[in-house]
């Protein structure tokens, strides 16, 4: 599947729309995450653990995402937006929402 920040894709036409679809994920970061992180905020450097666990919520969004425009029958989507936030009382939740416009693609023919 075609998963695309753009409103159309190069070689394609676009014949039908299904509408909007989301992938959302929610994910805690544990305590030792945390203790790396505060340690990282003090010393400098890069947090890996929150680094490792926004990338993998983003995949695990996109793929969401991805499956629910699958079962529209789309081949693509389209616009894809990814937005992030941090819940919680102590901010120890990441939620990640994708979201974007699933299409039907036929391809431009050539001459």
């Amino acid at each position: 599947m075609i998963v695309t920040t753009t409103p159309t894709v190069e070689g394609y036409s676009i014949t039908g729309y299904y509408g909007i679809v989301f992938g959302e994920v929610i994910s805690g970061v544990n305590m030792f995450k945390d203790m790396g992180a505060g340690l990282r905020n003090i010393f400098g450097g890069r947090s890996q653990g929150y680094e490792n666990e926004l990338v993998n919520a983003r995949q695990q969004a996109i793929a969401e995402m991805e499956q629910r425009a699958g079962e529209l029958g789309a081949h693509a989507v389209v616009g894809v937006d990814v937005d992030y936030e941090v819940l919680g009382q102590g901010g120890d939740m990441l939620m990640v929402t994708v979201s974007g416009t699933a299409v039907q693609l036929a391809p431009i023919a050539r001459q």
